[in-house]
């Protein structure tokens, strides 16, 4: 079966709880982004939410960067 959909696969499969509790959508300059915090307490972008091509283009919300 072949899924037609914008969203990620952990969104239509759900891992267990715990696993994504530290997972939130959050808008960080301006920017809708799905990020996870971190246990030091900083976040980590996972993806952007974002209709704008050049948004993608930008390096500072690629995914893994960690945003303070």
């Amino acid at each position: 079966m072949i899924l037609y959909t914008p969203l990620s696969q952990e969104e239509i499969f759900p891992q267990q709880d715990e696993a994504i509790a530290n997972r939130h959508c959050v808008v960080f300059q301006g920017k809708s982004m799905y990020v996870e915090q971190k246990e030091d307490g900083s976040y980590q972008l996972l993806q952007l939410l974002s209709t704008d091509p050049e948004d993608f283009m930008n390096d500072a919300y690629s995914p893994g960067t960690i945003l303070s």
